[in-house]
C-alpha cells in the first residue's frame, strides 16, 4: 500500500489533498492566543520577541490594548516642567500669578487650551485639522466687528460657519477617503483668504469682558482635557477614535466606524477654535491685526503633541493636555515679562520639534507587549511551546540540529524520498 493512501496520508478538507504547510499554519494560528500568555520568554534560550504580522497581527496591535506607562512617566516630566516655569515667573514678578494678572493669564490659558483640545482630538482621530489657528483668527475679527451687536449675535454665525466648514472637510475625507491634513490644509487656506481681506487692525467693539469669568473658563477647559483623556483609555473608546490610524496601507477606506469619529472630531475642532478667537479678541486691549493665523495653529499643535498625543492617532494621555497648555501659557508671559521677543513660529516650531521626539517615545514604549516567537526548536519543546505563526513552512536544518531533529510524516524509509 502506498504512504499516501487515504489510511495513512493526513488530509485537509473535502479536496483529501496533503498540505503539511497549511496544517502548521491552522495550528499555529489555533494555540496563538492561549500559549502566548503561558510563556516567559526570559527562561527559554532560542526564543525572540517580534511584532505580530497579518491580519492577527492587525487585530493584537491594533485594537487599542496600549500601555500608559509611558503617558504616566510623561506627565511627571510636564508637571516637574511647569512648577518650574511657574517658580521662574513668580520669582520674577508675584504679582503675575495674582489677580488681575492672573485673570489674564487664565484666559490665555483657555484660548490656547481650547486650540490644543480641538488640535489633540484631530490627531487622535487621524484627521488633524491644520486650520483651527486661522479659525481663531477669522473668529476674532469677525468678533471684533460685530461685538457691539451682543455676543449672541457675534458669535453664534461664527459657531455655524465653523461647525459647516468642518462637516464639509470631514465629508472630502471620508467620500476621496485622503489624509485629514492635505484636507484641512486647503480649508485652512480658505479662511486665510477671509482674515486677510482686512488691510487694517480692527478695533474690538464688544464691551465683554471675560475676566469675571477667568477661573470658569479655565476650569471648564481643565474639565474637558482630562475627562476627555480619561475617556480616551477606555480601549473601545480609543479603538472606535483612532480608526483612521494607518495599520498596514494608509489608502486603505476604513469602513463605516470611522465616519462618526472624523465628523465629530472636525466639527468639534473648528468650534473650539471658534470659541479661541472669541477669548482672543475679548481679552485684547488692542486692534485684531489681520494675518494667517498659521502660528497659533503651530503651538496648539505643538501642545500637543507635548502633551504626548501621538503624531500617528489613538495613543495619549489623561493630564498632558492640562499640563501641556499650562507649561506653554506659563512661558509664553514669562517671555513677554522678561522682554525675550521670540516670535510665536519661532515658539511654535520649537514645540513642534519637541512634540515629534515625544511621539517617537509614546511609540516606542506605549504599543503592545511584544509576541514571543520561537526561534529554538530544541527549548520551545522543553518548554512546551506551541508553534507560532512566525514559524517557518518547511522544517530546515538551519533552525535545528539534523540529528535532533525529528523525522517529517512524510520522511523516513516509506516516504517518497527514500
Amino acid at each position: 500500500m502506498a504512504y499516501d493512501e487515504t489510511t495513512y496520508r493526513r488530509t485537509t478538507g473535502d479536496q483529501g489533498e496533503s498540505d503539511p504547510a497549511a496544517y502548521r499554519t491552522g495550528l499555529a494560528a489555533t494555540d496563538y492566543r492561549a500559549r502566548r500568555r503561558d510563556l516567559d520568554p526570559e527562561e527559554v534560550e532560542g526564543i525572540q520577541l517580534v511584532e505580530p504580522s497579518g491580519e492577527m497581527g492587525r487585530r493584537d496591535v491594533d485594537d487599542g490594548r496600549d500601555r500608559l506607562g509611558i503617558h504616566i512617566g510623561w506627565e511627571i516630566v510636564l508637571l516637574l516642567a511647569v512648577a518650574a516655569i511657574a517658580y521662574l515667573l513668580y520669582r520674577l514678578d508675584p504679582a503675575s500669578l495674582r489677580r488681575p494678572a492672573l485673570d489674564t493669564l487664565l484666559i490665555t490659558g483657555a484660548s490656547i487650551g481650547l486650540l490644543t483640545l480641538g488640535a489633540g482630538l484631530t490627531l487622535r482621530a487621524g484627521v488633524p485639522n491644520l486650520a483651527v489657528g486661522p479659525i481663531a483668527l477669522g473668529a476674532s475679527l469677525h468678533f471684533a466687528e460685530n461685538g457691539d451687536k451682543g455676543l449672541v449675535q457675534a458669535v453664534v454665525p461664527a459657531l455655524i460657519v465653523a461647525a459647516a466648514g468642518g462637516l464639509i472637510v470631514a465629508f472630502l475625507v471620508l467620500v476621496l477617503h485622503v489624509p485629514g491634513w492635505t484636507a484641512t490644509l486647503a480649508a485652512a487656506m480658505g479662511v486665510i483668504v477671509y482674515d486677510q481681506l482686512r488691510t487694517a487692525p480692527v478695533t474690538v467693539q464688544a464691551d465683554y469682558d471675560p475676566a469675571n469669568q477667568a477661573f470658569y473658563l479655565f476650569g471648564g477647559f481643565a474639565l474637558l482635557a482630562v475627562l476627555g483623556g480619561a475617556l480616551g483609555t477606555v480601549m473601545p473608546i480609543r479603538r472606535m477614535i483612532g480608526r483612521l490610524r494607518p495599520v498596514d496601507d494608509p489608502a486603505r477606506r476604513p469602513g463605516g466606524s470611522a465616519v462618526f469619529p472624523v465628523l465629530a472630531a472636525l466639527v468639534l475642532s473648528s468650534v473650539f477654535a471658534v470659541g479661541a478667537g472669541v477669548l482672543m479678541a475679548a481679552q485684547s486691549t488692542g486692534p485684531i491685526r489681520p494675518g494667517t493665523g498659521l502660528e497659533w495653529t503651530g503651538l496648539a499643535f505643538g501642545a500637543a503633541l507635548l502633551a504626548g498625543t501621538s503624531a500617528y492617532g489613538r495613543r495619549g494621555g489623561i493630564f498632558g493636555t492640562l499640563l501641556a497648555v499650562a507649561g506653554l501659557t506659563l512661558f509664553l508671559d514669562y517671555a513677554n515679562r522678561r522682554d525675550f521677543d521670540i516670535a510665536l513660529f519661532a515658539i511654535a516650531a520649537c514645540a513642534v520639534g519637541g512634540g515629534l521626539i515625544v511621539t517617537r517615545l509614546v511609540e516606542t514604549y506605549g504599543r503592545p507587549l511584544l509576541v514571543p516567537a520561537v526561534t529554538d526548536w530544541n527549548a520551545a519543546a522543553s518548554t512546551g511551546t506551541a508553534w507560532t505563526p512566525n514559524m517557518p513552512q518547511t522544517w530546515s536544518t538551519s533552525a535545528e540540529p539534523p540529528e535532533s531533529r525529528p523525522l517529517r510524516w512524510d520522511e523516513g524509509p516509506w516516504g517518497s524520498g527514500r
